[in-house]
């Protein structure tokens, strides 16, 4: 039976991270895999979710399903941080039955679930996502059956966003598809659309009768949590339906719980329930449920209000240590002679950046430095540590001299 299989080419970020794990350079540095590191390159498990597990610990009391949207409060909760109560309109909008959530195993499986029930509800639609965009974007819709198209938004020769280009793409896109939109923190180019750019997006999305689908991996990492969001209300004040993949495993540092929501927004409740029963349908037939554990964390602390503001300093500091980073790369680089200009990477947010470094550099890197990138040159900024920042700069330096 599998005689006549082929060996895929397999995932290059993948391939990168094992490559990473067998090279045995203690000097080794990993700017590759999309994970937070603290000072020490460390990886950690935040306060705030050990002390909710401990809460866990000693209430909880089953271990039995939770049903196919998972934990009710998860759901609450996320549409609370993503619908802030400090923006005009939302306690309305929560409170208008328009709204459902429902629990998956983190953010790419909010992402198929959500390809799943665009495919069965919306078969002639297409997905547009942006150029560039998170790789496995294309492998989670297209293996769902969707086709997917690109628009413009990134400008190679000036590391900048290219509004105007992404809104004359976004004018042909057909009425019915379905466009993708990086709620902040751009995976992979770190430029984020400013408020009112997100008001021409909305409002074009809205008299084209396009559907906005937003991911939302990185929500806290740019701005603050209501800024990062501010996108997304933009969008549900213009647009009758949208959808939301959302994240814990950036900002809640539960990147093995699996721990992800989608969240639809409807017209008018009927159809918000309607929508709300297809996606459990797609739920029931993949994964069937999903687990519990990084869903009772997160309901922990968003629901008690000394943990949530524990969280969110937290939160904040992930997010200075990373724009610490950025200035201190810069900095450096400029300080060892380089002349090419990295300084957009300083305005850039989140934990990624397109750094502009050429595929033969980063080979380069990797075979004399121990230094790992990803080969479009994107790179984990949240990888930089003040013992590792000095060997990178002068590695990057002596390259491109």
């Amino acid at each position: 039976m599998f005689s006549s299989l082929q060996p895929t080419a397999g995932d290059p970020l993948l391939a990168l991270m094992t490559a990473y794990k067998a090279d045995s350079r203690p000097e080794k540095i990993d700017l590759g895999v999309g994970v937070y590191k603290d000072e020490n390159g460390h990886t950690p498990v935040l306060a705030t979710v050990k002390k909710a597990e401990a809460i866990l610990l000693e209430t909880q009391d089953s271990k039995s399903y939770i049903g196919t949207a998972g934990a009710p409060a998860l759901g609450k909760a996320i549409e609370q941080l993503l619908l802030p109560a400090s923006y005009p309109g939302r306690k309305e909008l929560l409170e208008s039955g328009r709204v459902a959530t429902v629990q998956t195993p983190g953010g790419t499986g909010a992402l198929r679930i959500a390809a799943d029930f665009i495919h069965r509800s919306l078969p002639n639609a297409k997905i547009w996502v942006s150029a560039p965009t998170w790789a496995n974007h294309f492998n989670v819709f297209q293996s769902a059956g969707l086709e997917v198209k690109e628009y413009r938004y990134y400008d190679q020769p000036t590391q900048s966003l290219d509004f105007a280009g992404m809104m004359a793409a976004l004018e042909a896109v057909p009425a019915g598809d379905v466009v993708l939109l990086h709620a902040c923190c751009h995976n992979p180019t770190g430029l984020d659309l400013t408020a009112g750019q997100w008001e021409q997006v909305a409002t074009l999305l809205k008299e084209r009768g396009i559907m906005p689908f937003v991911d939302a991996a990185y929500i806290g990492f740019a701005e603050s949590l209501e800024e990062d969001t501010k996108g997304i209300n933009i969008l549900a004040d213009h647009c009758p339906d949208m959808l939301v993949a959302a994240s814990c495993s950036k900002n809640f540092g539960l990147y093995n719980e699996r721990i992800g929501s989608l969240t639809l927004i409807a017209a008018n409740e009927r159809d918000a329930q309607a929508g709300f029963s297809q996606i459990n349908y797609c739920i029931r037939g993949n994964y069937s449920m999903p687990p519990n554990h990084g869903a009772a964390i997160v309901s922990t602390i968003l629901n008690s209000p000394d943990l949530r503001a524990e969280w969110e300093d937290e939160l904040a500091a992930m997010r200075s240590r990373i724009l610490e980073m950025r200035l201190q790369f810069v900095e450096t680089l400029s300080k060892l002679g380089v002349k090419q200009d990295f300084g957009f990477i300083a305005k850039q947010r989140g934990m990624f950046s397109f750094s502009s470094l050429s595929p033969e550099i980063v080979k380069k890197l990797q075979v004399e430095d121990a230094i790992y990138i990803v080969g479009s040159g994107r790179i984990n900024v949240a990888g930089m540590t003040p013992s590792n920042i000095d060997r990178l700069c002068q590695a990057i330096a002596r390259l491109l001299d």
